[in-house]
């Protein structure tokens, strides 16, 4: 978010912004770059990129070789305060490990952060593949199966800036990224309260999903399953996944307070 989105441009610092961009910068295909790579990654000046990388490092955030920089373990830190602030994960992660347990694969909570689903809780069997995902992990909303339940449950208008805004790529010959065709398969999952995606994300991958409300009745996250497609039938994700899914959402929901 920008200065000019807040509406208050006096309150909005920048130095703080961008010193963020620049930890966001670094990902599992950027894991160690120098200031021009940095500067790049993160859309800024060479200047204001060598400010907050010395800033970062003075913090303990950011470490050097002298040429190349990579962020710290320190960084952690920052969503160990969002996991201990929020009982979310917390109250979900026995949820997970028992479906996990009990299916054989892998589960996950996620919630909704401007256009990507974010892992906020992940059950700890060994992942299939090339999905070694763990917390904190962020993928596209259009073309996963948590992604598209919490697009489910934003308002029309909220929906309506999504697609304005979005950008949909095709990861596999399966991906949706027709507008209408991805509404259309929102609807689907509004009216069915699941959502089943096959192979849009990676090939030999297929997942199902069902909405968490807390409480009140507010969509606030998503859990899945996710199993390889070669050896797990479509039918098996609603016949048996799908149930475990719903009774788990179910019975966390009394519990997920505000």
């Amino acid at each position: 978010m920008s200065a000019d989105e807040t509406g208050d441009s006096r309150s909005f610092v920048t130095a703080l912004a961008r010193g963020l961009a620049v930890l966001k910068a670094f990902d599992e295909n950027h894991q160690r770059m120098t200031l021009s790579e940095v500067a790049k990654a993160a859309g800024m000046p060479r200047a204001s990129a060598r400010r907050a990388l010395f800033t970062l490092q003075v913090l303990g955030y950011v470490t050097s070789d002298g040429k190349r920089f990579d962020l710290s373990p320190q960084v952690l830190t920052l969503s160990r305060a969002y996991l201990a602030s929020s009982p979310m994960p917390r109250i979900a992660q026995g949820f997970l490990e028992t479906i996990s347990d009990k299916l054989g694969e892998s589960c996950s909570l996620s919630i909704l952060h401007g256009d990507e689903a974010i892992y906020v809780a992940r059950s700890t069997r060994k992942r299939i593949g090339s999905l070694h995902r763990d917390v904190g992990a962020h993928l596209p909303a259009h073309c996963t199966s948590m992604g598209r339940v919490l697009l489910a449950a934003v308002s029309d208008a909220e929906l309506d800036a999504y697609f304005a805004r979005a950008e949909l790529t095709r990861y596999t010959p399966h991906t949706l990224t027709g507008a209408g065709e991805l509404r259309a398969a929102i609807e689907k999952v509004r009216r069915n309260g699941y959502s089943l995606v096959d192979q849009e994300l990676e090939i030999d991958l297929r997942a199902v999903a069902v909405p968490v409300l807390n409480a009140s009745g507010r969509v606030i996250a998503a859990l899945n399953v996710s199993a390889q497609a070669s050896r797990t039938p479509k039918k098996q994700l609603t016949d048996e996944f799908l149930p475990a899914l719903r009774d788990a959402a179910i019975r966390m929901r009394p519990l997920l307070i505000g």
